[in-house]
Parts: structure tokens; C-alpha cells; sequence
């Protein structure tokens, strides 16, 4: 099977999986939660390897990781809700503190063993074409299986549950009154996080998954205002991610994982300062354009109660601008045809004049 179409397709498909639950996570604030699922499963891989006598099966791991995972967020939710630390902080004290106690049961119990940090936590999709299973007759790779599952899963339940997650992410007081039992809607979507998060470990690693869980939602967030579209733009970034970053990593000879990512926060950093919405650069030009439409406006305003053209100078000293400002918002007046240059003064249009008479209209 082509090496390439393997790592390719398992990275879209952890993209995917990632993105569907993650777009909830960012739009309810929780996106410390996902980096405190990836690091908190570590007992619970540790305890699964205990039960099993040594086993290193991908099953029980799965489980055993999972059931940390929601031991997790349950344990934040509870931290929470006495009202004694907040949310941040909450998950702050859990995801270090059962972190440390699956780094400890390793140093005293398992030091022979091949379980540390670089086994479950690094993970390396590079890796993905070697680990294969059978199915129908057919060897497969295993990661295809688990993340072609899990993508299914987190699709077919925001599908199913579209309605009730929309209403008890933006008002959750209401979905209580409706009786859509947003608590319980909380839990299974951390429960999926909590799947999605360790099944993918052992195909790209926790450091990748954090990344498409978080930064392919949070571009999305920033470039539009709908939940579809912002659940298939995130989708989109978390593809285009993985084979922008797949081919600049085979190009430089770089990390994969550490590429796919890095593209990742290139298309966030891209929203960030483009976005029409709530792009920083986009958003002071937008500023500027309306501070001189402003201008322009307010210098039509006061040539119109003069009936002789007005010198620059003389508008200069009124408003106190700087020339250069003054020459801005003549040029933006000159453009919509609210005035002209006549001699060596500025006056309003017949276009301006009419202008103005529906604004003070409009104003009264």
C-alpha cells in the first residue's frame, strides 16, 4: 500500500474527527480541556497495562485511556462547580496531578518496560503504514480503522444532536428549560473528545491532536459567524493542513506532525490578521475607511453652511486636523462627488448638497 495515501489519509482523518468536536469545544471556552484529556490518559494507559498483565493491546489501552480521560473532566466539572477555583484553574490542578501519577507508577513499577512519554504521548505518524490489521480479508492500516470509527461517531452524533448541542452551547439556560439536558450533552461531548484524543495517540501523538482539536476550529471562528459553516471550514483548514504541511515536510525533511501543525497555526495566523470579520489588519482598515467617511462627511457638513469656497487652511484651523489627514478626506469627498476644488477653496456639489439634505433629514 502507497506510504503516502496512508499517512495522508490518517492525518485528514484525525483532522476531521478532531475538528467536528472540537468546533464546540472552542465555541464553549474549553480548549485548555483537550490538552488536559492528552496528557491526563497517561494513568489510565498505565492502568490498563496493569489489568491486562502486560498487555499492550490498542483496545484495552483505548479504554483505560479513555476512562481517564472522563475521570478528567469530570473532576474539573466537579472542581468548578463548588465555586472555589475557576474553570482554567480547575483544569490547571486536575490534568498535572493525574498526569504525575501515571509518571510515577511508571518510575517505580515499570521502568523496564517500553511505556513512557515517547510510547503513548509523541506518537509518530510516520509510523501509521507499519501498524496494519485484517479486515474482510484485506490488511489495512489499523489507524484508518480507528479514526475512519471515530470520525463516524463524532459525525452521526452532531448530526443526530445538532439542535440540542447549538442551543446548549449558546444559551444553556434555555436548553435546560426546554428539557434538552445540556449536562448530559456535555458529558458525551467530552466523552468524544476523550475518544478522539487517544485514539489518535497512537498514530500521530498528543502534541498533533491538540492542534487539530483546537487551531482548525478557532480559524474557522474567526472567518464567519454561522455554526455550519464554521464546523466545515474547520474541517476544510484541518485538511488543508494536512497535505500542505505532508508535502512541506517531505520537502524540507522535516518533522511531519511538527509541519502539519505549523501549517496549521500559519492558516490561524492568516485569519487572524485577513479575516473580514475580525481580522486585525482588516479590521483597522475598516477603521480607517470609516474614520474618513466620517471626515468626509463632516467636511461636507461644514462647506455646505458657507456659500463661498472655503481654503484648506481655513478648514485646517475649524477642526484642528493635520494636512495630511485634510488631504485624505477631501480625496475620500472627491471619489463619492460631494465636492469639488474651486480656485484655491473646496465647496459642496450639487450631489453633496443633496447628500447632506437627506442626512439632516434622516437625523431629525
Amino acid at each position: 500500500m502507497n506510504v503516502d495515501l496512508v499517512i495522508i489519509l490518517t492525518a485528514i482523518l484525525v483532522s476531521t474527527a478532531s475538528a467536528l468536536v472540537g468546533t464546540f469545544l472552542v465555541l464553549r471556552r474549553m480548549a485548555l480541556m483537550s490538552d488536559a484529556i492528552s496528557h491526563a490518559v497517561f494513568p489510565g494507559i498505565v492502568l490498563a497495562f496493569w489489568l491486562t498483565s502486560g498487555d499492550r493491546a490498542s483496545l484495552p489501552m483505548l479504554l483505560g485511556a479513555a476512562t481517564a480521560g472522563l475521570a478528567t473532566v469530570t473532576l474539573v466539572e466537579w472542581l468548578s462547580r463548588t465555586g472555589k477555583v475557576r474553570n482554567d484553574a480547575a483544569i490547571g490542578i486536575v490534568f498535572p496531578a493525574l498526569f504525575s501519577l501515571g509518571v510515577l507508577a511508571v518510575s517505580l513499577y515499570y521502568r523496564d518496560v517500553h511505556l513512557d512519554m515517547d510510547a503513548v504521548l509523541y506518537g509518530e505518524i510516520a509510523f501509521a503504514p507499519f501498524e496494519t490489521t485484517t479486515l474482510w480479508g484485506r490488511e489495512i492500516p489499523e489507524s484508518w480503522v480507528v479514526l475512519g470509527l471515530l470520525t463516524l461517531l463524532n459525525l452521526g452524533f452532531i448530526l443526530l444532536f445538532y439542535k440540542e448541542l447549538k442551543l446548549s452551547t449558546f444559551d444553556p439556560g434555555l436548553a435546560a428549560a426546554l428539557g434538552f439536558a445540556p449536562g448530559v450533552l456535555h458529558y458525551a461531548l467530552m466523552s468524544l473528545v476523550s475518544f478522539t484524543a487517544v485514539g489518535a495517540f497512537q498514530s500521530v501523538g498528543a502534541i498533533l491532536i491538540v492542534a487539530f482539536l483546537i487551531i482548525p476550529p478557532a480559524t474557522a471562528y474567526l472567518l464567519t459567524q454561522r455554526l455550519p459553516i464554521m464546523i466545515g471550514l474547520a474541517v476544510g483548514v484541518g485538511i488543508v493542513s494536512s497535505l500542505a504541511g505532508y508535502g512541506l515536510a517531505i520537502w524540507l525533511d522535516a518533522s511531519i506532525a511538527g509541519m502539519m501543525a505549523t501549517v496549521a497555526g500559519l492558516c490561524f495566523a492568516l485569519a487572524f490578521l485577513f479575516s473580514p470579520l475580525e481580522g486585525l489588519l482588516t479590521s483597522r482598515v475598516r477603521r480607517q475607511r470609516q474614520r474618513l467617511e466620517v471626515a468626509a462627511r463632516l467636511l461636507l457638513a461644514h462647506l455646505a453652511h458657507h456659500d463661498r469656497p472655503v481654503p484648506e487652511q481655513e478648514i485646517l484651523a475649524e477642526f484642528g486636523w493635520n494636512p495630511r489627514f485634510l488631504r485624505q478626506a477631501r480625496e475620500k469627498a472627491l471619489q463619492a462627488g460631494w465636492l469639488e476644488v474651486f480656485g484655491e477653496g473646496l465647496r459642496p456639489t450639487s450631489r453633496g448638497l443633496a447628500i447632506r439634505q437627506t442626512t439632516s433629514v434622516l437625523g431629525k
